[in-house]
């Protein structure tokens, strides 16, 4: 293995390295999800040095200099505002869902009335509308970081892949027997994973179109489902009220997560795998080890559903969404 160069990751703070492994280009981070303003860039490097082999001596200043640029991007104030930017009139009927991509200059809207659209985000200009559903489009979303595909699944129990560039449909996934109601591309934008009305989640091929796996041990709708950060597993919450983590590799079921005593409305791995939030209509969130799936946390003070959760980017923070008309928040340790 000969390592090629590094590149930055700012949030989650993080080195990514670039090598070349048997006439391949490949990567793998290097987290820093504990990094601080206060974290000694010396000792920190030692760290690294001991338990990555591809950085060497000869890399090591580079390493350094590397840290205390992420330090100092901590350190930068958040002069952010917001303010009102433009009202766009984009389908005849309700929009279901909005997804951006890695670099927020195009988004996508779902709608009622059938179609998806992409739009450009500095102009507003609608670059391609996507058509060929037979029903309501109610899950989307871009294959960030690479941005170049997009999946969109529907109430017609299908699921589309497209070309953002083209608006191009690549391939439609058959095999659902109910209501596509959530997806997401793996990591690598390799596979597709769905989640359906019919209490199971599909794994799809995104070069060939083919499905890869059936993932079925629910017993009611998949509500909502999340890959880890690395693509090895796949968590599903149902209306069934438990939360299942899938081995992706081999499509079997690694554990149950059970406690919650209403339907869970949404789930979330944490930036390094370790936790699992969920959050559900007993008006609590959980917060559970994903390593053996034990319950760590019950997360209580909301009067009404819980309707959806999520981690900040370092895995530190937890926010709450309620019918209550509520938000709140919390450290997960």
């Amino acid at each position: 293995m000969r390592l090629k160069r590094f590149l930055l990751r700012y949030y989650p703070p993080g080195i990514i390295l670039e090598y070349d492994k048997a006439g391949l280009l490949r990567t793998k981070s290097i987290d820093l999800l504990d990094l601080t303003l206060e974290t000694n860039p010396d000792e920190l490097l030692k760290e690294i040095m001991q338990s990555e082999p591809l950085i060497t001596e000869s890399r090591a200043e580079q390493v350094k200099k590397l840290i205390i640029r992420l330090q100092q991007k901590q350190n930068q104030e958040d002069n952010n505002s917001f303010a009102f930017s433009k009202e766009l009139k984009a389908h005849i009927l309700p929009l279901t869902n909005v997804a951006f991509d890695k670099s927020g200059s195009r988004f996508l809207t779902g709608s009622y009335d059938r179609t998806c659209r992409i739009w450009d985000t500095a102009s507003g200009t609608e670059l391609h509308s996507l058509e060929g559903h037979r029903n309501v489009v109610y899950a989307i979303a871009f294959n960030n970081p690479f941005g170049d595909k997009i999946a969109t699944g529907s109430f017609d129990k299908t699921c589309k892949l497209w070309c953002a560039e083209t608006g191009k449909c690549f391939y439609t996934f058959r095999g659902h027997m109910a209501e596509i109601v959530c997806l997401s591309f793996n990591p690598r934008s390799t596979l597709v994973a769905t989640g359906s009305m019919d209490a199971t989640a599909k794994l799809w091929d995104v070069a060939t179109g083919w499905e890869v796996a059936t993932l079925a041990g629910h017993t009611a709708e998949v509500l909502s489902l999340c890959f880890n950060s690395v693509g090895s597993q796949l968590v599903t919450g149902s209306f069934d009220h438990t939360v299942i983590i899938w081995d992706v590799a081999s499509g079997r079921r690694v554990s149950t997560l059970m406690g919650h005593q209403a339907e869970i409305s949404n789930v979330q791995f944490n930036w390094d795998c370790s936790l699992i939030v969920t959050g559900s209509m007993d008006k609590t969130g959980k917060v559970w080890d994903a390593s053996n799936g034990n319950c760590v946390a019950t997360l209580v003070g909301h009067k009404e559903e819980v309707l959806d959760v999520c981690f900040d980017l370092r895995g530190q923070l937890i926010a709450t969404a309620s019918a209550d008309g509520k938000i709140n928040g919390g450290v997960t340790w």
